[in-house]
């Protein structure tokens, strides 16, 4: 036992935040249970865990680890020593990975150590979590190399000669079993100075094992500084890719090629990451290559990347909700803004808001709260601002504060040609003109400069009610929600009936106030419609309504059929031929938005947004395409138009842009995109 000695409380959370204070890359923890408090201390250092199989089951151990790196944000490397039995620690490998591996519901693996009968897999970790192997015996060594991610070396001053024979062996390995030998990281421990031929022996990573913390912070300063500008220029970020993740590339992409600002972080079909990226909110995707930029300057090289596969299609994607789907494809480039998400007050007394694509807009939301403020944008929070702010933004505040697009001031955007330009109503205004309803034919914008509107508590109402007579409950909720100030906005929703069950409709509803009696008083008539089921009405802050949607990645699968129309009014012919579709049995979702009010107070020909005479959008959802165009052209006489963000027929041109509109457009599509690079969408180019 080791007695009489001073104990001091919290040391290695002291020191693990002095490793992440003084710039080191990641702290190596023996023991594997503090990690967890180590993570909620820290914010950048990478954070590795070294488990003994002797005191861990291996399914345990991968769940545990995977928690820990979706809890750190993608922080956590595992390192497994093995008492002898290098047999068991390959099973272990392939144990864990097997449970990190959500593309199969169940884990059964029959091996001689470790066996799983249906085990449940999962959690996916946040990235491709690391396993490294520690020790210098053969068998460790060509474990290393067939199927670790890494190989932890502890430096021996006697045995000098250590290094280069493990790493061949580490090579040869990896060469026998197909991979390349440059995936598999080499980790060298040392306890003070480190060789002067580390780099020559190939170790790209060193760690010090030490307690004190004097030491730590002269290495920081001096040796660290030292060693990387000893390494080579030429080192790039670039993951090297197994030869398994290399199969599954798609025909036509110079994976090789991607540049260098964005090669790091690049997603292809065979990385771990791939299938959470896939998709968006509806349906599923197959893209061959996924681009993450996260400034203006990566989005200009990653369009000029897409420039270079002409062939091949292009998404553009903020939020990953559209309806429309044009976020995902099949074999084509992807380019992802989620990184481009800053909200930054620009001007409290003008209310000017600067935001990136990539944020969503419950985060917008969030982030004007405490001055009072808030943009009205559509009835989801988990939708990006770039798609919606390009397209028009029809929402809970349109009524009152107009669309997302009238209170755009200014944008950032880069241009097919690769360039970028500020456009607002005195620098390039046609272009901003454009960029108001039809902006994803023209470029990608990197930034919105907003006019925030005042706004505080609101008045929210979800009513579930009886449609049972579904044109007369269509055509009395047209009457009242036209008869409506227009500080209320509201939403209704309708779907075929279940069997067995009444037929009902839910409306949502906003009022932009905070009194309670002006509140009831603008909701009653539409209480009145028809005999309530269900209803809450509250008194909430603006953002609270929009914080309605989860923040992961989407799983969307399938491929539904969307139809979308403005029309006037609902009269009682629409009402019927309304019904009529939800009858059908073809649509499965049907939504009116209520529009009018500050939308109609903007002249039609202000922004490529149009439709300024509507008084209702219209949206219906389905699986089958022919049905539902069937149905859709017998209701045409009663369409004014069409939404370009709630339709997936993408040939209609003419019914999103009335015929002035649309040469407009047509003419400055020519001049900023002559190539149709931006073609993947509501392409506007007349083929003529």
């Amino acid at each position: 036992m080791n007695y009489g000695h001073a104990l001091r409380f919290g040391a290695l959370t002291r020191r693990t935040e002095l490793i992440e204070e003084l710039g080191y890359d990641l702290a190596m923890v023996p023991e594997w249970t503090g990690l967890a408090w180590l993570a909620g201390r820290t914010d950048r250092v990478g954070l590795v865990g070294r488990a003994d199989l002797t005191e861990w089951n291996a399914a345990v151990l991968g769940r545990s680890a995977a928690g820990l790196d979706l809890l750190s944000g993608g922080r956590v490397a595992l390192t497994l020593g093995t008492s002898g039995d290098v047999a068991a620690l390959a099973e272990a490998i392939d144990v864990i990975r097997a449970i990190w591996d959500t593309s199969a519901p169940r884990v059964t693996y029959d091996g001689a150590h470790h066996r799983l009968d249906g085990a449940e897999s999962g959690p996916e970790p946040a990235h491709a979590l690391p396993i490294w192997v520690t020790g210098d015996d053969p068998a460790v060594l060509e474990l290393a190399g067939r199927q670790a991610d890494g190989w932890v070396f502890a430096h021996d001053p006697e045995r000098p000669e250590c290094p280069r024979t493990g790493n061949k062996l580490v090579d040869e390995a990896a060469l026998a079993a197909g991979r390349d030998p440059r995936e598999i990281r080499r980790i060298l421990v040392v306890t003070g100075d480190v060789p002067a031929s580390v780099l020559d022996d190939g170790f790209g990573t060193i760690v010090l094992r030490t307690d004190d913390e004097a030491v730590l912070t002269r290495f920081a300063r001096e040796t660290i500084p030292a060693l990387r500008a000893a390494a080579p220029d030429d080192l790039s970020d670039r993951p090297v890719r197994p030869a398994a993740v290399l199969a599954r590339r798609r025909a036509g992409i110079d994976y090789d090629g991607v540049p260098e600002s964005l090669a790091a972080t690049a997603v292809e079909p065979g990385d771990r990451t791939y299938g959470r990226v896939r998709s968006n909110y509806l349906r599923g995707g197959s893209p061959g290559l996924l681009l993450f930029p996260r400034d203006t300057a990566g989005v200009a090289d990653a369009l000029a990347f897409a420039r270079r596969h002409p062939r091949l299609p292009l998404g553009v994607r903020s939020g990953g909700h559209g309806v429309s789907g044009r976020s995902t494809n099949d074999g084509g480039i992807v380019v992802d803004l989620r990184h481009l998400n800053a909200i930054e007050v620009l001007d409290e007394t003008t209310r000017r808001v600067r935001i990136g694509p990539g944020a969503r807009w419950k985060e917008v939301a969030a982030a004007l709260r405490p001055y009072g403020w808030a943009i009205g944008s559509g009835d989801y929070g988990g939708v990006g601002v770039g798609g919606l702010a390009t397209a028009g933004g029809i929402g809970f505040l349109s009524r009152k504060h107009g669309l997302t697009v009238d209170r755009l001031r200014a944008v950032e955007i880069v241009l097919a040609d690769g360039s970028v330009v500020r456009a607002d109503d005195h620098e390039n205004a046609d272009l901003f003109w454009a960029v108001r309803g039809a902006g994803a034919n023209f470029g990608i914008v990197t930034s919105f400069e907003f006019e925030a509107d005042e706004v505080t508590d609101v008045g929210w109402a979800q009513l579930v009610m009886d449609a049972a007579d579904q044109a007369g409950f269509l055509r009395r909720f047209g009457e009242v929600a036209s008869a409506a100030p227009r500080d209320t906005t509201a939403f209704l929703i309708m779907g075929p009936p279940r069997r067995g069950q009444p037929a009902v409709a839910q409306i949502m509803a906003m009022v932009d106030s905070g009194d309670p009696e002006v509140i009831v008083d603008q909701l009653q008539p539409f209480a009145g419609i028809s005999a309530l089921y269900q209803q809450q009405v509250v008194v909430a802050a603006y953002a609270d309504v929009m914080d309605n949607a989860h923040d992961g990645d989407h799983q969307g699968q399938g491929e539904p059929v969307a139809r979308s129309a403005f029309v006037r009014e609902i009269t009682p012919a629409f009402a019927a031929a309304a019904a009529k579709m939800l009858a059908s049995g073809v649509v499965f979702f049907f939504q009116i938005r209520t529009v009018g009010g500050a939308v109609a107070d903007v002249p039609a020909d202000a922004t490529a947004y149009a439709h300024r005479d509507a008084g209702f959008q219209v949206t219906a959802m389905g699986i089958d395409d022919k049905r539902m165009d069937a149905l859709w052209e017998a209701s045409r006489e009663h369409f004014d138009g069409l939404y370009l963000s709630f339709e997936t027929g993408l040939g209609k041109v003419a019914d999103a842009f009335p015929p002035r509109t649309l040469d407009r457009l047509r003419a400055l599509k020519r001049r900023y995109d002559p190539s149709n690079v931006f073609r993947d969408n509501f392409n506007i180019r007349d083929e003529k």
